[in-house]
């Protein structure tokens, strides 16, 4: 019987994994992959989380981080710079993961790797998990970290698993002559790419398309020429750069619909808990948040062994509200801005004339500083 299991080891899982262990939990991560790892993801992390990450001997630092300062936006006939505030660091999940992996493991927090959840069972606050090697086990707590979208969801018969989806992402990792202290924000035709760089001297390059993109050429290569080309900074970036991967990372499905932060006496948490924008100052950020809020209430509402699962669903609701919901909202607005052409060319020459608009979506974007 474990305390707590954990389902998903990104940056979510593994965030609660390391401050519920260290509090004495009996925890358990089990995660379908392995580490080190790559993922479809921007790979660039608001500033926000970094004295929270110190308070728990987290050390960016370590990992050789890029510092980024500076915002550009190009659209196929027009550009757009301004600092980022608060701003925020670059790192890639293959190392970042890794790094948080190793921190958890030290906290005394235990692993399954290359093992999937296939099922969840319930009864009088115990929890049965089947895996996909067969195994059977019995936890108090469930935590839901296992990203965008799994089998789980469909298990769970979370309704969103059943929308298609109309999103794909693509993730390359490039050398490319660009400052290193800026991050730049691309507009294609039903799509963006974010490009920064991540630590020595590699580049993250992601982007988010419609699938009516590709579903209009033969293969991604094709769409990139027919489609991202169209914004001469795009188009230079993807011609005049070296590739480090054989072919690009690729998720399919990527779904934006709301979802319960609760389902079958499960606490979700990060992407599981409601899939974040990237134009939200980032998902890793809200990941990190969302993990040390969670687990702070578990923390407060357990005693003896024994959690409170009724005041633990209570405060978890209202605080994910407070810190998270508008800032979803409006990231969500601005993001089906730059999908629509006609619209991201009026934002942009809006953005363009008032600095102060550039000033507020930033500001209602990004979060603030905690510890």
């Amino acid at each position: 019987m474990k305390d707590i299991i954990i389902i998903g080891g990104g940056i979510a899982g593994l965030t609660n994994a390391i401050i519920l262990a260290r509090a004495g939990f009996a925890v358990l991560v089990i995660e379908k992959k392995y580490y080190p790892l790559h993922k479809v993801c921007g790979e660039y992390i608001s500033n926000e989380v970094v004295p929270f990450l110190r308070s728990i001997e987290v050390d960016v630092d370590v990992l050789n981080p890029s510092k980024i300062q500076n915002l550009l936006i190009t659209s196929e006939s027009s550009s757009f710079e301004c600092d980022l505030g608060l701003g925020g660091f670059g790192v890639s999940r293959y190392t970042f993961d890794y790094y948080l992996y190793q921190k958890a493991k030290q906290a005394g927090a235990e692993f399954l790797l290359s093992t999937e959840v296939t099922e969840v069972r319930e009864d009088n606050n115990i929890f049965c998990i089947t895996t996909s090697t067969g195994d059977t086990i019995y936890s108090k707590l469930i935590i839901g970290a296992h990203g965008k979208r799994s089998k789980l969801d469909k298990n769970l018969n979370r309704a969103f698993f059943y929308k298609r989806s109309p999103y794909i992402g693509v993730k390359y990792h490039i050398k490319t002559n660009f400052r290193p202290d800026t991050i730049a924000l691309h507009i294609f035709n039903k799509g963006y790419c974010g490009m920064s760089k991540i630590e020595e001297d590699k580049y993250c390059l992601c982007y988010l398309s419609s699938r009516d993109n590709l579903e209009h050429y033969k293969n991604i290569k094709e769409m990139e020429e027919k489609v991202l080309y169209k914004n001469p900074y795009l188009k230079d970036v993807l011609q005049n750069s070296e590739f480090l991967y054989d072919k690009p990372e690729v998720i399919n499905e990527i779904s934006f619909s709301s979802k319960p932060l609760i389902e079958n006496g499960i606490y979700m948490c990060g992407d599981s808990a409601g899939m974040i924008t990237p134009l939200c100052g980032n998902g890793m950020s809200i990941a990190i948040h969302s993990a040390k809020l969670l687990s702070e209430i578990i923390i407060t509402n357990s005693k003896d062994g024994e959690f409170d699962h009724s005041a633990i669903k209570k405060e978890y609701i209202l605080v994910w509200n407070h810190f998270f919901k508008n800032r979803l909202a409006v990231g969500r607005f601005i993001q089906q801005l730059f999908l629509t052409k006609a619209l991201s060319v009026v934002g942009l020459m809006a953005i363009k004339r008032s600095s102060s608009l550039a000033n507020w979506a930033i500001s209602k974007t990004h979060g603030h500083s905690f510890n």
